[in-house]
């Protein structure tokens, strides 16, 4: 069985969005941390993005000095 072509898509597919879900949790933490805690609104807009944008995201937050740049970022997305 685990080797079927299914299994292997759904471990797959579990993996990647079990990944997502630690980028999210990182990212979200990295802006609490350097802002205080943001506004629901903002975390929901942040869950959405893909892991490729959390990526983005993650290093861009190294050059945002308050959270309006974050909603900039985050409305160019």
């Amino acid at each position: 069985m685990q080797e079927s072509v299914i299994y292997q898509d759904i471990l797959q597919k579990g993996e990647q969005r079990g990944q997502k879900i630690g980028e999210e949790r990182l990212v979200i933490r990295q802006i609490n941390r350097k802002f205080g805690e943001i506004q629901p609104a903002l975390i929901e807009r942040i869950k959405l993005l893909t892991t490729q944008e959390l990526e983005d995201l993650g290093e861009a937050l190294l050059d945002f000095s308050e959270v309006s740049d974050l909603v900039a970022w985050l409305n160019q997305e």
